[in-house]
């Protein structure tokens, strides 16, 4: 899916923000251009149209302890949101590096203000790894379109001076690297074809494979310690290009002594969760029946909300509310991580300069307020954080279960896959434990004949089931490691749906004064006979034939650090 709503723009903008009830306000230490107390004015502007103003919802969130980076998840262009990048512990974040912004008028240009050294400076204070990703050719660089024009000279030596790319390559590598930027990813969605919404690259695939061969040799001749990333690729665009794309790298005779050419495999896939884990093992069967056997990064995944009662967007398909989305993001990571992913981001942190009614990816509103999709990344990440490989899934026609195994702790993730509620006889593997939904509420657990009895919702289904029902993630600590998948002998009992076409739109707006998920229990567990604890309106279900679960046993919300 090409995204439209990419931005880099040029100026200092490092804000200080400060959370309440969700909410946020945002201060600037600098405002580099004028351009940015633009936008500054319309933020405001966007903050005024809530129906609760900032004051009314005042109300100070306990400060987070710091989140463990974990590497392997990611969120694109965090720069824009430091802090909330800093809180949910993101591991690495994609950097636009346009080469018409850089280089605008000819090779002596150098734009440092384009990609600002304070957003590299934060990213290392916080351990968060940068990917610069390299596109957009100058118009005096190629003799086709602008932007996505071959660059001139690309099938001359790479030290030849008119090789205008390898040029721009070398320089970039070596004024970057020192700034600890060593990541790069070789163009965007290369199989979109001219004519098409989303067309970036305007040459033939084995033009493909020659940017790719120049970027590898010279990145990695000026900087050991450049990684090349094949550019995103979509799939559902082209569904053979990356099987032409390894036929043509195969035709080179010095591909295979060269490592391809690249270090990294790149997808993008959204809105179909199930099709995450399908495309992982596609695109390594694939790979691997060329001989090549390389890491698979997801650098692109999410379902955009157009549901948003407080950022409405117009879609002919693939309509997502907000829960949706923060379901997606949980379900995304189970089954990319399970499928054999090393490495999944969300695309992306945060809109910037998105016009009203664009479509909006971000887990943070363009005005900064919190989607429930922040508290589900948030909690996964929390929970999944230096989980070992590999991840064992149980896939059934009416759920899924993902098992994460941690030091001393078994984490599982359960959700329906249907439009129907379950309740799932699970074994344990601890005495007790703890659920917690996406949004990091918990609820204590205590096995019975070596068992947890969980139910699950159903799924929100339209024309389909794209997005499974709401997750919750299963956590036992100090469990014993049998050998055996913690996911062996699920019995489930389906209960009967009562009929709810769509869902209804009467959101509290969010954000609410819903506790950021936290990680020590700061309450004593008292049993009630509430339900699963939601967020927003969900369909009503009628359970026929659910026995009583001890999971539902004792709604008592917890905090979690």
């Amino acid at each position: 899916m090409h995204l439209a709503s990419r931005c880099a723009a040029p100026g200092k903008t490092k804000a200080v923000t400060y959370w309440e009830s969700g909410s946020k306000v945002l201060g600037y230490e600098r405002l580099g251009r004028a351009v940015f107390l633009a936008v500054f004015i319309i933020f405001l502007g966007l903050l005024a149209k809530g129906s609760t103003s900032l004051a009314q919802e005042a109300q100070q969130d306990p400060v987070l302890p710091a989140t463990p980076v974990d590497p392997r998840f990611g969120a694109i262009e965090s720069f824009w949101a430091p802090q909330e990048a800093a809180e949910l512990g993101v591991g690495w974040e994609r950097i636009l590096f346009y080469w018409n912004e850089i280089q605008p008028n000819g090779p002596d240009d150098w734009n440092t203000l384009h990609v600002l050294e304070e957003w590299l400076v934060e990213a290392n204070e916080h351990d968060r790894m940068v990917l610069g990703l390299l596109k957009n050719t100058p118009l005096w660089a190629t003799d086709g379109p602008p932007y996505s024009g071959l660059p001139r000279g690309l099938y001359l030596p790479p030290d030849d001076p008119n090789n205008l790319w390898a040029s721009y390559v070398r320089k970039l590598v070596e004024y970057y690297g020192p700034r600890g930027v060593h990541h790069w990813i070789v163009w965007n969605e290369p199989e979109i074809e001219a004519g098409v919404y989303g067309h970036e690259f305007d040459g033939t695939v084995e033009d493909y494979v020659r940017l790719l061969q120049v970027t590898y040799l010279v990145a990695k001749q000026y900087d050991p310690q450049a990684v090349i990333h094949l550019a995103g690729y979509s799939y559902w665009h082209d569904p053979e290009y990356l099987g032409s794309f390894f036929e043509a790298l195969q035709a080179v005779p010095e591909a295979a002594e060269t490592n391809y050419f690249f270090d990294i495999l790149s997808l993008h896939i959204y809105f179909r969760v199930e099709t995450v884990g399908e495309l992982v093992r596609k695109v390594d069967d694939l790979q691997n029946s060329f001989g090549i056997d390389k890491p698979i990064w997801i650098n692109e995944t999410n379902a955009a909300p157009n549901l948003d009662p407080w950022w409405p967007v117009e879609r002919p398909q693939f309509a997502v509310d907000l829960d949706q989305q923060a379901w997606y993001l949980v379900q995304a990571y189970a089954l990319g991580f399970s499928a054999g992913a090393d490495s999944i981001g969300v695309y992306k942190l945060i809109d910037i300069l998105l016009p009203e009614g664009g479509e909006s990816f971000g887990i943070l509103r363009p005005d900064y307020s919190r989607r429930p999709a922040y508290l589900a990344y948030l909690t996964t990440i929390k929970l999944l954080a230096g989980f070992n490989d590999p991840v064992d899934l149980q896939e059934d026609p009416d759920y899924f279960i993902a098992t994460f195994r941690k030091p001393e702790q078994t984490v599982r993730i359960l959700w329906a896959r249907n439009d129907v509620a379950l309740t799932l006889t699970v074994p344990a593997l601890a005495e007790r434990g703890q659920l917690v939904d996406y949004s990091g509420v918990s609820t204590p657990v205590v096995a019975s004949d070596g068992q947890y009895k969980i139910s699950l919702e159903g799924a929100r289904c339209r024309d389909s089931c794209d997005i499974g029902g709401p997750p919750l993630f299963l956590v036992e600590e100090s469990v014993q490691d049998t050998g055996l998948p913690a996911s062996t002998t699920v019995t489930a009992v389906r209960a009967t749906l009562t009929v709810t076409p769509e869902v209804t739109l009467t959101y509290t707006p969010w954000p609410t004064s819903t506790p950021t998920p936290t990680m020590t229990p700061t309450a004593t567990p008292t049993a009630t006979s509430t339900a699963t604890p939601t967020h927003t309106p969900q369909p009503s279900v009628t359970p026929t034939a659910v026995t009583a679960a001890v999971a539902s046993a004792a709604r008592i919300r917890r905090r979690w650090t």
